[in-house]
């Protein structure tokens, strides 16, 4: 089997990169041709293992400050600071070498990663063991166990198209929240957005009574279908259930076609629109058309769920230098602030919004970087007295 190439239009998240190969196990080809591994990924629920995993990662400040709602420049200042952390361009400023190009500073190596390092690189072929859409059967099942382990198909080096079927730190951050605050979320109906692998709908449904997990592509659902299944050990013990169905911000409408796979029927339309009182987005902003896109399908759900509701964002500022401005920018990160505050500010005396910055100091669950341009942002939506 030929390798597989990382060209300039693909993207590797980075919780693949840092994983160790040997914890990655090709076990199929999915409809599309593209390489599915297995990656398995351990709660730490031990306090132990969350004190070592905050010293390995430096992942936990108890003492940092929770960001106030930035000030969004003009379109010449493309840098979005925030009023209590006058120095954010001065921290920018600080990552450019002497010819003003942007210097990445790379994680120290963990011992087991340097000795694996030193091993032989003799190439591995892994072997396909299913292909398309077949099922698992139940003599494959088995081999995972622990109840502590979750289990999760995904590609790697996707196309931007396709980043959806990869783990991003963002899906981490969200699930670490809910696991620190599973008591607020036990027995709630939730919708996630953008749902991807289906990473943290799983986590959630350990603690939630229903899990509407959405996303579009037939080929990234029949993903999550079967990560669902892979992970019925953790759900169901707790009556949890992960409903995989499709939600296409682009449309108006949820899909009811009873012929289209992931389709709506009428009484799930109006039991998500009963009892949903939690909406989660894990890691969903990348591009402006598809950030506008969410905001507006966020409008038009939450404009007719019959109680209030707590929106759960987690994104990544992410740093690139652009043509455009010859300048480092966090361009969508950037739009999706000016649509947080513009949503925020709808006055149509429905609704009332307001949004507020989660602060990163609960503990950590998963093992992962958890890095300072990770933010945790909760919108409370609930009618006007």
């Amino acid at each position: 089997m030929e390798e597989i190439a990382f060209t300039r239009d693909t993207v590797l998240s980075d919780v693949h990169l840092y994983i160790p190969h040997k914890r990655h196990l090709m076990v199929r080809l999915n409809t599309v041709g593209q390489p599915v591994f297995l990656s398995l990924f351990k709660i730490l629920w031990r306090e132990d293992n969350l004190e070592r995993s905050h010293n390995e990662h430096g992942k936990v400040r108890e003492h940092e400050e929770a960001a106030a709602p930035g000030k969004l420049l003009g379109e010449d200042q493309c840098i979005l600071t925030d009023d209590t952390n006058p120095n954010s361009l001065q921290e920018i400023e600080d990552l450019l070498d002497e010819d003003g190009d942007l210097e990445v500073t790379r994680r120290p190596r963990s011992p087991c990663e340097r000795e694996e390092q030193n091993c032989s690189r003799d190439v591995v072929c892994p072997t396909i063991l299913t292909i398309g859409n077949e099922d698992y059967t139940d003599d494959e099942e088995p081999v995972y166990n622990s109840h502590d382990l979750i289990r999760i198909e995904h590609t790697m080096a996707t196309p931007l198209e396709d980043v959806g079927k990869q783990i991003w730190r963002g899906a981490f951050l969200l699930a670490d929240y809910v696991l620190w605050k599973r008591d607020s979320f036990r027995g709630c109906t939730v919708l996630e957005l953008g749902a991807g692998t289906g990473f943290t709908s799983i986590v959630m449904a350990t603690v939630a009574k229903t899990v509407y997990c959405t996303d579009v592509g037939e080929d990234l659902l029949d993903m999550c279908e079967r990560n669902v299944a892979l992970n019925k050990c953790l759900t169901e013990p707790t009556g949890g259930e992960v409903k995989v169905k499709e939600l296409d911000w682009l449309r108006n409408e949820f899909s009811s076609d009873t012929e289209a796979p992931y389709s709506w029927s009428e009484e799930e339309i109006a039991e998500l629109y009963d009892h949903t009182t939690v909406i989660l987005a894990a890691d969903v902003v990348y591009d402006d058309d598809f950030t506008d896109a969410l905001f507006k399908t966020l409008y038009r759900i939450t404009h007719t769920l019959r109680n209030p509701c707590t929106i759960y964002f987690s994104i990544e500022r992410r740093l690139n230098f652009t043509l455009r401005h010859m300048d480092i920018t966090c361009d969508a990160y950037n739009h999706f602030r000016c649509c947080l505050n513009d949503f925020e500010n709808i006055r149509d005396g429905k609704m009332k919004l307001t949004a507020e910055v989660i602060k990163p100091a609960f503990p950590q669950f998963f093992s992962y970087e958890r890095i300072n341009q990770l933010e945790l942002w909760k919108i409370i939506a609930e009618p006007h007295a």
